[in-house]
């Protein structure tokens, strides 16, 4: 697989003082990661990065991702505006290091051939930002709509249900 927003950074070009770096996804790269995570839009992805190598060999990102982007109501199908913005904490890790496993260490970006892919990260990590439920203000599904009685196969043991 080829990816839409690749920035691929060698390990070994961070500087022991650390490096700070700015990623932004171009027009053709956010028209095709909107067609992959199947969004209407995709209007803005960036992110400011800060990259210190620490004394393992890993390097060390913290930094903010936001994005703006257009999805379709789940119930409406009328397109819903989003606002993306996340703290951004990932461990660049070198060929052969062991992951780490614990619950509150930043996720591990495995580097192949001494480079780790910063724009897949960024990307990955706005699929898993993007609401999967997009509701259009006022929104309701039918069931919640104006008090109507429910219906369907289950409607009569909703009547059994004790209040």
């Amino acid at each position: 697989m080829n990816p839409e927003f690749s920035h691929r950074l060698p390990l070994a070009q961070v500087p022991a003082q650390g490096r700070d770096l700015r990623l932004e996804a171009g027009p053709a790269e956010r028209e095709a990661l909107a067609r992959r995570f199947g969004l209407l839009a995709l209007h803005a992805l960036s992110a400011d990065l800060r990259l210190l190598p620490d004394a393992e060999g890993a390097v060390q990102v913290t930094g903010r991702m936001t994005a703006e982007l257009d999805q379709e109501c789940g119930i409406t199908l009328v397109p819903v505006r989003q606002s993306v913005a996340e703290p951004v904490a990932w461990r660049l890790v070198p060929e052969g290091m062991e992951p780490s496993d614990g619950e509150d260490d930043p996720d591990d970006i495995e580097s192949e051939q001494g480079a780790a892919d910063l724009g897949e990260a960024l990307a990955q990590q706005l699929s898993l930002a993007i609401d999967p439920y997009p509701r259009a203000p006022g929104a309701e599904l039918p069931e919640q709509a104006g008090g109507q009685e429910p219906h369907g196969p289950f409607a009569s043991l909703l009547k059994l249900k004790r209040p």
